[in-house]
């Protein structure tokens, strides 16, 4: 019984649970009124197109890669639709070409990191700066706005107030749940992230689950996207800007080992939780950007302390 306690404790999640609560008790001391359900509801508008993107990254760091390419994916998306849009097409048409487009961009990198064995890290720094020049060459740099309404509606109407955003994310959150727990392919993710040549020997399908995960994630970009030109009514070049950062950040203080086979998708949304209240109580009251950062850079700093105090007692018991 106390081995199992004090293995509960060591959890990453119970770390960021802890820090969870420490956070919403020391708000409710400075600012009840932040913890209130309506204030609550309108500053949580932005971070469902976040959480949907950090699913995806998830398996992804999981497997030792990384994505730095999700917000040029997001913003060539909106930028696709807006164009089409603008250029005469339907609305559904658009949509569509958008997640092709998404899809497309994930697909070549999951190519280029599986068989042409490129590191995900320059590969998707490199697709980061194509993606996005691409982006700004197609529209200019010129926003493209006044889409129907029925489309409108999906970014701004809610339901059991919770906008579609929200719930679209928890469809992807507990499917994919399911086929990590439920199916061999997560714990072939997970083997992946351990010991990539073992996997390849042991006849894991690594090319393919690897191409499968980027490519998943160029479509949950894309779908982000879409979101949010609904919820916004404009497309522009520069949605997805250092919108990466906020994703991985939330991956990583989750718990996710940027070395592989470590973490979980409850951690990552514990670590969106996490940063998403702090970030939006610093911007509450003090509206500087500066702050932000600096609040966000010490929790990353602590979650990676953490992290290797954690990996260095599990390798040494």
């Amino acid at each position: 019984m106390r081995a199992i306690f004090l293995r509960i404790l060591s959890l990453p999640e119970t770390f960021l649970s802890c820090l969870i609560i420490t956070l919403f008790a020391l708000i409710s001391q400075l600012d009840p009124s932040f913890l209130q359900w309506e204030v609550q509801r309108s500053l949580s508008s932005h971070i469902w197109e976040l959480a949907i993107m950090a699913i995806p990254m998830t398996l992804i760091i999981l497997t030792a890669g990384i994505d730095l390419s999700v917000g040029s994916i997001m913003s060539l998306s909106a930028i696709t639709a807006g164009m089409l849009f603008q250029a005469g097409s339907s609305m559904p048409l658009a949509c569509g070409a958008a997640l092709l487009t998404g899809t497309l961009g994930g697909f070549l990198n999951g190519f280029f990191i599986a068989r042409m064995r490129v590191h995900p890290l320059i590969i998707t720094l490199a697709t980061m700066a194509t993606y996005r020049g691409i982006a700004e060459g197609i529209s200019q740099a010129k926003p493209v706005s006044g889409f129907p309404v029925g489309f409108t509606r999906l970014g701004q109407d809610e339901w059991l107030n919770l906008p579609f955003a929200a719930w679209v994310f928890f469809i992807m959150f507990v499917s994919v749940f399911w086929v990590i727990h439920r199916r061999a392919l997560g714990v072939h993710v997970y083997a992946i992230g351990n010991n990539e040549t073992a996997s390849r020997f042991s006849g894991i399908h690594v090319n393919r689950i690897l191409i499968g995960l980027y490519t998943f994630s160029g479509f949950a970009s894309a779908l982000a996207a879409l979101l949010f030109v609904a919820r916004r009514n404009t497309a522009k070049a520069d949605i997805g800007t250092g919108i990466e950062l906020g994703v991985i950040t939330a991956v990583v203080i989750g718990g996710v080992s940027i070395f592989g086979g470590r973490g979980t998708l409850v951690g990552t949304c514990l670590g969106l939780l996490l940063i998403h209240e702090t970030r939006e109580f610093v911007s509450w009251h003090w509206n500087r950007d500066e702050f932000i950062l600096i609040v966000l850079g010490l929790l990353l700093i602590v979650s990676v302390v953490f992290q290797k105090l954690l990996r260095h007692k599990q390798n040494s018991s």
